[in-house]
Parts: C-alpha cells; sequence; structure tokens
C-alpha cells in the first residue's frame, strides 16, 4: 500500500508541518529544557508539596493555630499529641508552622502580584513612549531606589498601621522598581522589531501595540524574575516580623515564628529549628525553579 505523499500545498502536510512548527517554538523547547532540569523538577515537586500542606494542612492538625493549652507548655516534639512540639503558651507548632506557611505564601504572591502589575505597566509605557516621559518616569524610579527599602516599607507601615493586608501592598509597592527596568530594557529591544513597525503601520494604537505584542513578548525574563521576586518578598516579610511590624499575633508567618523561637531557642529548640528547616526549604524551591527557567529561556544556552 502506497503512503500518501505530503505536499506543502496538502491539508496532511499543512497540519505536520504546523505540528512541527508548534514543536520547534520557544515555549516548547523551554518546557523540554525546563523539565531535563533535575533540580528545578525537584523544586517543583517540594514546593507543590508545601502549597498543598499550607492548603489543606491547617485543617488536618488536631489544634488550631492559636489554641492555648496551658497544660502543655513547652512540650517537646512527639508528646501530648504535639508532633512539632508546643511554645510557650501551650500552641501546637505544627498547626502554627502549616498557618505560617500559608500567610509567608500568601505574601508572597500577593506582593509579588502587585509588583508584576505595576512594574510591567511602568517599564512598558516608558520604553515604548521613549523621550521625556521615558526621562521622568525613570528618574521617578531612581528616587524611589535611592530610599532604603526597609525604611520605606516600615514608614509605609507606621503611618497606616500594621496589618496583613498593608504588608501585601506596602512590599509590592516597592518590589516593582527591578521589574519596571527589566521591562523598559526589553521593550526598548523590541520596539523597532518589524512585527511592531507592522502593527504601526496597521493603524493599531500605543496602548494595543503594548499589550498585544510588547508585553507578550518580554514574557520569558518576566517569568524568571517573578519566580526570584517571590523569595525576597518573603524574606522581607520575615525580617520585618522579625522587627515585630509584621503579622501580628495572634496569626503567624514563619518571620514572626523564627523570631519568637530565636528568642525561646535555649528553652525550646524545637520553636526555631522546624519554622528555619521550613523557610530554608521554600526559599530554595523558589530559587531552583527560578534558576531552571532562566537556563531553559535563556537563547544563548539553546
Amino acid at each position: 500500500m502506497t503512503g500518501a505523499i505530503l505536499t506543502p500545498g496538502s491539508r496532511a502536510g499543512a497540519e505536520t508541518m504546523e505540528k512541527a512548527a508548534r514543536g520547534r517554538s520557544l515555549w516548547d523547547d523551554a518546557r523540554r529544557r525546563l523539565f531535563r532540569n533535575r533540580a528545578a523538577v525537584g523544586g517543583m515537586i517540594v514546593l507543590a508539596v508545601l502549597v498543598l500542606a499550607a492548603i489543606v494542612g491547617p485543617y488536618l492538625t488536631p489544634f488550631r493555630y492559636d489554641e492555648i493549652n496551658k497544660a502543655d507548655v513547652w512540650a517537646p516534639p512527639l508528646t501530648a499529641g504535639h508532633l512539632l512540639g508546643a511554645d510557650s503558651l501551650g500552641r501546637d507548632l505544627l498547626a502554627r508552622l502549616l498557618m505560617g506557611l500559608r500567610v509567608s505564601l500568601a505574601i508572597g504572591l500577593v506582593a509579588t502580584s502587585v509588583s508584576l502589575i505595576i512594574g510591567v505597566a511602568w517599564g512598558a509605557v516608558a520604553g515604548y513612549v521613549g523621550g521625556r516621559v521615558d526621562e521622568i518616569m525613570m528618574r521617578v524610579v531612581d528616587v524611589l531606589y535611592s530610599l532604603p527599602f526597609i525604611f520605606f516599607v516600615i514608614l509605609l507601615m507606621v503611618t497606616f498601621g500594621s496589618n496583613i493586608i498593608l504588608i501585601f501592598v506596602a512590599i509590592g509597592a516597592v518590589e516593582w522598581l527591578t521589574m519596571s527596568r527589566i521591562v523598559r530594557g526589553q521593550t526598548l529591544s523590541l520596539k523597532h522589531k518589524e512585527f511592531v513597525e507592522a502593527a504601526r503601520a496597521a493603524g493599531l494604537g500605543g496602548g494595543g501595540i503594548i499589550a498585544r505584542h510588547i508585553i507578550p513578548n518580554l514574557l520569558g525574563p518576566v517569568v524568571v524574575y517573578v519566580t526570584l521576586t517571590i523569595p525576597a518578598v518573603i524574606l522581607a516579610e520575615s525580617f520585618l516580623s522579625f522587627l515585630g511590624l509584621g503579622v501580628q499575633p495572634p496569626m503567624a508567618s514563619l518571620g514572626t515564628l523564627i523570631a519568637n523561637g530565636a528568642q525561646d531557642m535555649e528553652l525550646a529548640w524545637w520553636l526555631l529549628v522546624f519554622p528555619s528547616l521550613t523557610m530554608v526549604v521554600t526559599l530554595m524551591s523558589f530559587n531552583f525553579i527560578g534558576d531552571g527557567l532562566r537556563d531553559a529561556i535563556d537563547p544563548k544556552d539553546r
């Protein structure tokens, strides 16, 4: 039986060529390279387990994270029903650790989303419009860069009060500065490309070009930077909590748990060790994923 001849004009030939083109696309190639990176895959698996534990875990523990048990004060791990021990108020460390992980991941995700929205919009507009508008917008970024990061966040929180929503906004409102510079640089290299000139010649306005052509083509470095921003945000929140300006009791975050554990480490080592290990594993997972994405998307490595 004679096989069908695939010519460029035939339907089967077109489908085959389309599949081949898709197979050679940037994102397909990046995905294959990413999943060949064992460290990145391991980071994704560990992070998925941590996220699942943060979402479901607090509902499965026998104690609430804010439940006080005077009879269990300083209970060591594996005693009195406390798998990881209890703190100075008899609160279960496992329940508080899972809640703290949930809060820290939420802060990292929301604050990074805020910085992503502001940074991408600011950098894309500055890079595409150029001229005096670009100069003014980037001078604003330079002025904000000159302010100490932690001082700016502390000033916002002292002025408007300390609550978890403000932490989201305050950290995200500072972290967008580097994102805007990255996006601006990518936009400057994209705005004179042929597909952008074609869209401009077709009558598409500046907003449409930015939304349809510029932003979709700079998602690679943005995605990589996002994966590296989330651990930076978690560390920033932990530092604020360590200073007593972050998440307020009885709510917990990894930062507050580490701060409390550092105060009581001579009496209860487990209050410092387990939150610190959780923090290290979380940050390493994000860093492995970010490094894997950077290597997968970098055209010089293909």
